[in-house]
C-alpha cells in the first residue's frame, strides 16, 4: 500500500478527498457557467435577458428574506389567543 493510499483511510484523508471533490465540482461548474455566459453574450436580446434575470433575482431575494427573516409568532401569545377565543365562545 502506498503512502497516498494510507492517508486516505483516516479522518484527515476523508476531509482531503472531500475538499478535492468539492474543488473539482466548483471548477467544472465555473467552466460550464463561463460557456453559458459566452452563449448569452452572443444573443441579440441580451439587454432584455439581463433585465429579466435581474427581476427574477430580486424576486428570489424577496422570497428568501421572507422565508428566513420572518419572525414566527410567540408560542405563549398563540396560546393566550386560543384561550381568549375559547372564553369568548363560552368555553372553559
Amino acid at each position: 500500500m502506498t503512502r497516498e493510499a494510507e492517508r486516505c483511510h483516516g479522518l484527515e484523508g476523508h476531509a482531503v478527498l472531500l475538499a478535492a471533490g468539492l474543488a473539482d465540482l466548483a471548477v467544472s461548474t465555473v467552466g460550464s457557467a463561463v460557456g453559458t455566459v459566452r452563449g448569452l453574450l452572443r444573443r441579440s436580446d441580451a439587454v432584455e435577458l439581463a433585465a429579466e434575470a435581474e427581476h427574477d433575482l430580486v424576486a428570489r431575494g424577496r422570497l428568501a428574506l421572507d422565508r428566513y427573516a420572518a419572525v414566527p409568532p410567540a408560542h405563549l401569545e398563540i396560546l393566550a389567543r386560543h384561550a381568549q377565543d375559547r372564553k369568548a365562545a363560552g368555553g372553559v
